[in-house]
Formats: structure tokens, sequence, C-alpha cells
């Protein structure tokens, strides 16, 4: 039996990377067009934290309306329906997605989303949603992936999760609604760094700064 140091990364995961990638491909064909209700609703979300004000509740309300919907169809359209087939850790993800929709659902009823406060969202809480949603996608572009395997805010898990942390920065959100982007950070860092991918770094290096940002304001 081999020993432990002569393993590779790659040598733990359940599939090959083109099979990953391939499953984008196959989901993107399946949802068309949900990717153009998908852009506007995260173009939406920015908008409202740009917009938020210390004597309205409305916009955290709408925005927690935004993510609680994209964290629920990611859980069950893409970790469960899809991801599960060739990961059997994938069921786990989807019940962590969707808890994630249940702790950003008491958002509609109080403001925890974004906080009162008199100066305006933190730019670079605006500045990380803006990279998940219009810059992220196209990482993969790239990389020579084809345009067919792109991955949205609100239909794939990293730039959700990128939107989400760059959202709950800029509004100040609770610390209890940043836990689960950012373990998905470092086991999306984790699993691209298996599969040998060149953009494994950018999860890991965007939940660093959104940690470092938050505990530097505190």
């Amino acid at each position: 039996m081999p020993e432990w140091w002569t393993y590779r990364p790659s040598d733990f995961l359940m599939f090959e990377p083109e099979t990953y990638y391939r499953l984008f491909e196959l989901y993107n064909r399946h949802v068309w067009p949900a990717q153009v209700v998908a852009v506007l609703l995260g173009l939406m979300l920015v908008a409202l934290a740009w917009q938020s004000r210390q004597s309205s509740v409305w916009p955290g309300r709408v925005a927690a309306a935004i993510l609680m919907l994209a964290w629920l169809w990611v859980a069950w359209a893409f970790h469960w329906r899809r991801y599960a087939t060739i990961n059997l850790a994938a069921g786990y993800v989807a019940a962590a997605y969707a808890i994630q929709a249940v702790l950003l659902s008491p958002a509609l009823r109080r403001p925890i989303l974004f906080r009162p406060a008199p100066h305006k969202p933190d730019p670079i809480g605006i500045g990380v949603a803006l990279f998940g949603l219009l810059f992220q996608p196209l990482l993969g572009p790239l990389q020579g992936r084809g345009w067919a395997q792109i991955e949205l805010f609100g239909l794939a898990p990293d730039p959700t999760v990128t939107a989400t942390l760059g959202i709950l920065l800029a509004g100040a959100g609770s610390w209890v609604l940043f836990v689960i982007p950012l373990l998905w950070c470092v086991a999306t860092g984790a699993t691209l760094w298996a599969m040998g991918a060149a953009d494994a770094w950018v999860m890991p290096a965007l939940g660093l700064l959104v940690v470092g940002r938050a505990v530097w304001r505190k």
C-alpha cells in the first residue's frame, strides 16, 4: 500500500476536472434563459446595497430576498440535482446552502442585512460584489474554457458566495451570515487546487480580503 505522502491532491477527487466543468455546460443549457434573470437580480442587489439608507429597511429586505432565493436555487438545482451525481459530499453542501438561505430569511422581517449607518456602504464590499457578478464569470473563458461553462451569480456556487460576501460587507451584515460563505471559500479553493485549476486561489483570497476588511473596520 502506498505511503500517505505519495498521494497527490488529485488522488482525493471523485471526478475528473473535465467532468466538473462539463457539469456547468449541461446545467447552463438546461436552465436557459435563467442566466438573464440572474444577472439582472445581481445588478439589482448591488443597487440596493448602494442606495440603502438609515431611514428605510426595505433595501435590506429586498436584498435578503434575492440572496435567499439565490442560495436556495443553487442548493437545489446545482448541488442537489447535479453536483451530487459526481460528488458524494454535495448533499451535505446543499444542506449548508439551504441553512444559509434560512439564516438570510430573518432579514426580510428586520434589518440585519443592512445595519443602519449614516455613511455610504463599504466600497470594498461593493467591489467584491461586482467582482462576483461581472468579472468572476470571465475567469473560465480566460483560462480557455468555453462560454457554455460560464459560472454566474444565482446559478453557480462561487459567484453566488462572492456576491453575498460583498453585499454583507457593504451593509455590515450580521457576522452569523458570513460563516457558511467563508467556509465555502476554503472548500472550493481546496477542490480547485486538487483539480490543478489556475484560479484555485481566487475564492480563498476573497474570503481573506472580506475577513481582513471586516476586522479592520471594527
